[in-house]
């Protein structure tokens, strides 16, 4: 029996001894539990560790601290879930508003549609057809913001910027309808104008004569 502790005993004065030369010949271990991925910490812890016989000794200190960092992205990835449906929930809002937007204005033009040929808007006398084009562009436009708001939400990303891009470059192009539909009636009223006066001057020729 007493034999058999001091051999034991040697054996366990060997391993000590084998594990201490290979702690002084191993070379620094790169990287920390401070920084860099979970997946970088674990890497590391598991390359710092000791192995005896296919196990790895790890100090509870280092247990603690990657529990801690494990945690800690939890936390920030509950974060991030979060604020991710609070914006879905926000997109949500803004689609179903287009939506209702949509259909209000499908419904003005079909009871637009329905009125004379001669129609004012904003203070500017246009033809009808001119009217519904306008309307009509008003709608793709519409149609073209609701459909950009499906694509962002359905892939998870903000495009506040890009919403704001699409929705001046719908502004830009009616107030360039706008202004072409202006210059077009002046041009019409001066050529009616013209008309007129030729035919008041003709008049009085044909009287002289």
């Amino acid at each position: 029996m007493k034999f058999f502790k001091k051999l034991l005993f040697v054996l366990f004065l060997g391993i000590f001894a084998s594990g201490i030369a290979q702690t002084k010949k191993r070379k620094p271990i790169k990287g920390s539990l401070n920084s860099g991925t979970i997946e970088s910490q674990f890497d590391y812890l598991y390359r710092k560790s000791y192995t005896y016989k296919s196990v790895k000794s790890v100090k509870i200190a280092d247990i603690l601290k990657i529990k801690g960092n494990v945690l800690d992205s939890l936390q920030s990835a509950y974060k991030k879930i979060n604020e991710t449906n609070s914006t879905i929930e926000s997109q949500k809002k803004e689609i179903n508003s287009l939506k209702e937007n949509l259909k209000n204005t499908n419904d003005k033009l079909i009871d637009i549609t329905k009125e004379k040929d001669s129609m004012s808007l904003l203070g500017i006398q246009m033809s009808k057809v001119s009217y519904n084009t306008l309307m009509w562009s008003l709608i793709f436009g519409l149609l073209a913001f609701l459909l950009f708001f499906i694509f962002r939400f359905k892939s998870s990303n903000i495009l506040t910027k890009q919403a704001q891009k699409l929705l001046n470059e719908t502004e830009e192009e009616f107030e360039n309808y706008k202004r072409v539909a202006i210059e077009r009636e002046q041009k019409v009223r001066r050529e009616l104008q013209d008309e007129i006066n030729k035919h008041k001057y003709g008049k009085k020729e044909s009287k002289k004569k």
